[in-house]
């Protein structure tokens, strides 16, 4: 649930509660600038960053929910005062939550998922369930197409996913920036859906599971069907070649990540939306690993 459904929640069950907001992040902090969580007397609902942050904040909203307080402000240093070593600063705003409030967040919501990065997920088999799953919670807008009504009724229900006979006109439809993923139980098709994403020059990711012979293979029917496509666009193998797991859940997660690397550069690139900008080094290691496309099911 996010925090706008635990709000909807406890105001329905008459239950106060206080939305905490990180107004500022300077420097090096865990969380960036309008990370939130609800607090009630006896539940969190999202979070501000952790630690003795959070613990702060929490107590403080509910000295608010206590004494009836409509509002307070919070800057809290992230020194040795308070047992943390970011070395930022943050300021978080405290309201009581109400009906109003509500609206907002839920107006702000219905903003953040329309700006949000678009991923198609083509297949909805044993990899193209898990990885519904994995970017289930992400803040991406998901769909996953498939032609078999009993692969997609097995989705969760909150992802939206399409039936046709016909896949390929969902990529043309697509938004401009999206991710292609493609992942069907044919080779044939897998190879129409990502040459038809391929030719989307604006596609932010194409990427096919499979093998590296896979690749071979796709490359041979590029030629032959449109050879002035670039196969070097293609990401296949898909996830990563660091952990050759052929599980579908860590197939799943590891093309969830890669997926969150390439938005997030993206973000980087062109000031797109959707993702926190990198602006402080707290909840990284000091040195960047390098990315190489491929896949975790290569032999």
């Amino acid at each position: 649930m996010s925090i706008a459904d635990n709000l909807r929640a406890a105001l329905a069950e008459g239950c106060p509660a206080v939305l905490v907001t990180v107004r500022e992040a300077l420097g090096s902090t865990p969380r960036e600038a309008g990370a939130a969580m609800l607090v009630t007397a006896d539940a969190l609902a999202g979070t501000v960053g952790g630690g003795a942050l959070e613990l702060e904040a929490v107590l403080e909203a509910r000295r608010m929910l206590d004494a009836g307080a409509p509002t307070t402000t919070l800057d809290v240093p992230l020194g040795p005062a308070i047992g943390q070593c970011c070395g930022g600063r943050v300021v978080l705003d405290l309201q009581r939550a109400d009906l109003a409030l509500l609206a907002r967040m839920e107006r702000d919501g219905r903003a953040a998922r329309a700006a949000a990065p678009a991923v198609v997920v083509f297949g909805a088999g044993h990899t193209g369930q898990a990885l519904a799953r994995a970017l289930q919670p992400l803040p991406f807008r998901l769909l996953v197409v498939d032609g078999r009504e009993d692969r997609l009724g097995e989705l969760p229900a909150d992802v939206a996913r399409r039936l046709t006979p016909l896949p390929e006109e969902t990529v043309a439809e697509a938004q401009p920036g999206s991710a292609f993923v493609v992942m069907t139980h044919d080779h044939g098709l897998d190879f129409l859906l990502a040459a038809a994403a391929l030719r989307r020059r604006d596609a932010a990711y194409v990427g096919m599971i499979g093998s590296r012979s896979k690749r071979v293979a796709f490359g041979r029917y590029l030629r032959d069907v449109d050879p002035a496509l670039d196969p070097g666009r293609l990401v296949l193998p898909i996830g990563g070649s660091a952990v050759r797991d052929k599980r579908p859940e860590v197939i799943a997660a590891l093309v969830a990540a890669e997926l969150v690397v390439t938005f997030a550069r993206r973000v980087e690139e062109n000031r797109c939306t959707g993702f926190a900008q990198a602006q402080n080094e707290c909840n990284k290691d000091t040195t960047e690993p390098s990315w190489t496309p491929a896949h975790a099911a290569t032999p």
